[in-house]
C-alpha cells in the first residue's frame, strides 16, 4: 500500500532561522495494533542554494523522477538524517512560509528505512524524505518518508509517493544551532 502525500515547494526561501541546526525528532508510526517508535537526528548545515533546487525541479519537469535523481545525487551533502543504526546524507533542505508558520522540506538521495508489510525494500523508492512545520517557539510536527520517490506537482512542485504502510509521525521538542 502507499501512501500518497503533497509536498508543494514554494519558490522564495524564508531566512526565518539560521543554520547549521540539528534537530531531535520522535519518530511514531501507527499500524493496527502495532506501534514502531523511533529517534530522528536531523543535521542541516545550510540550505540549497536556489540555483540547485532550480535545476532540481528543471530536471523532474524534464525526465520526472529519474530526471530529480540524476541532478540530487550530483549534489554535496548538506547534512543528515539519522536513526540509532543508520544514516543518510541530505541533499536538499528548504524553507517557506505557508500559514504563518516555517516550513522546511529535507531530501535524502537515500532510503534511510522501509516500512512495509511484506519487509522487503522496493525498487524506485530511493529518497528519504522530511516535512515539518514550526511554531513560533521553535517546536516542529511533520512527517517523514523512509523511502519515497517524487513526481512533478503541476504547481511548481513535488508529489511525494511514500513506499510504507502508514505514515510516520514526527515531533521535534528541541533543536540547537
Amino acid at each position: 500500500m502507499a501512501i500518497v502525500a503533497f509536498v508543494h515547494v514554494c519558490l522564495s526561501a524564508s531566512a526565518a532561522s539560521t543554520y547549521p541546526q540539528t534537530m531531535t525528532a520522535s519518530a511514531k508510526a501507527v499500524d493496527g495494533a502495532t506501534t514502531v517508535t523511533s529517534t530522528i537526528t536531523i543535521t542541516i548545515d545550510r540550505l540549497v542554494e536556489p540555483s540547485r533546487r532550480d535545476r532540481l525541479i528543471d530536471g523532474l519537469k524534464r525526465d520526472s523522477y529519474q530526471g530529480f535523481m540524476d541532478v540530487i545525487w550530483t549534489l554535496p551533502a548538506i547534512g543528515s538524517i539519522a536513526t540509532q543504526s543508520a544514516q543518510v546524507d541530505v541533499k536538499y533542505a528548504w524553507e517557506t512560509q505557508v500559514q504563518n508558520r516555517r516550513r522546511l522540506v529535507v531530501i535524502a538521495d537515500k532510503p534511510l528505512f522501509f516500512l512495509a508489510r511484506d519487509a522487503q525494500g522496493r525498487a524506485g523508492y530511493d529518497l528519504t524524505v522530511v516535512e515539518l512545520q514550526f511554531d513560533d517557539r521553535g517546536a516542529a510536527t511533520g512527517t517523514m518518508a523512509g523511502a519515497a520517490r517524487v513526481k512533478p506537482s503541476p504547481e511548481e512542485g513535488i508529489i511525494l509517493e511514500d513506499y510504507a504502510a502508514v505514515p510516520v509521525q514526527l515531533t521535534v521538542r528541541s533543536s540547537s544551532n
